[in-house]
């Protein structure tokens, strides 16, 4: 019987750059680690950078997709905490893109101290909007998106690509990001997109004790800029909010210029 792959192996897990301090980097639905590319250049003569792919993304195996297991964001923060047991990581910053963003939270309430800081772009703890809190989401709005999703993926992607970069459909980013939600399984999209969409973390942030940078673009399709400041009030520990001059829920990837150097000056700054 043939052996299935490592803990490692499976998540696609890579290990580059010279420097003593780790540094961890989660993407966002819809990507994988190479939503990145831009920025790593810029990371590895000063840190060890650690890249992996969230089970599910096109890069990872649907066959070790597991629907109950990620049904909600405990699944991906449980396998943020192997990953970094596996490689022996005592000591990280970690920078978590969207949902990587609250799956770092949610790690950091199991071992808070492995986790030096935590650096958040463009995340949200609830898309619906509530009594007292906008998210950005009425519950019909994501209805629709569940409909377009279940009806015609690939128009669907065409679709979401640009509002979700915001920019252009010929854009290198909307294209790279399109091509990448494009190689998810259909159901496994669908899946995840409502495991997100539907979740409310708003719960657990005062137990956050880590510090946490803040970083979010000015205008954000998914995340409305006053999540930002719902964040840094919420939060248990120390926090600090930068909103990035650019526009859509991936600046890292379609404006790389301008996220690159304040994401370094968090790097290296502290609260």
């Amino acid at each position: 019987m043939e052996e299935g792959p490592t803990l490692l192996e499976a998540h696609n897990v890579r290990a580059i750059g010279m420097g003593e301090e780790v540094v961890v980097l989660g993407h966002g639905f819809g990507t994988d680690q190479s939503v990145w590319k831009h920025v790593i250049p810029h990371l590895v003569d000063e840190y060890r950078v650690i890249l992996f792919d969230n089970m599910g993304a096109g890069t990872t195996d649907p066959e070790y997709f597991s629907f109950s297991r990620y049904s909600t964001l405990h699944g991906y923060a449980d396998d943020l905490l192997s990953i970094l047991e596996e490689l022996e990581v005592e000591s990280c910053i970690y920078v978590g893109h969207s949902v990587s963003g609250m799956v770092g939270f949610l790690a950091s309430l199991e071992r808070p101290e492995i986790f030096s800081k935590i650096i958040t772009i463009s995340a949200s703890p609830r898309y619906l909007n509530d009594m007292d809190y906008f998210g950005g989401f009425e519950q019909d709005d994501l209805n629709q998106l569940f409909e377009a999703m279940q009806s015609n993926f690939e128009a669907w992607v065409s679709g979401f690509a640009p509002l979700a970069v915001g920019a252009d459909i010929d854009s290198m980013a909307v294209q790279e990001f399109g091509r990448t939600l494009f190689n998810i399984r259909p159901d496994i999209a669908f899946s995840v997109a409502k495991t997100i969409f539907q979740s409310d973390l708003r719960i657990v942030l005062p137990n956050v004790t880590v510090p946490c940078h803040i970083l979010q673009s000015s205008k954000d399709l998914a995340v409305p800029i006053v999540v930002a400041d719902y964040l840094h009030h919420t939060l248990g520990g120390p926090t600090i909010v930068e909103v990035l001059q650019t526009e859509g829920h991936l600046p890292q990837l379609s404006s790389p210029e301008i996220v690159i150097p304040v994401l370094k000056r968090h790097l290296a700054g502290s609260l």
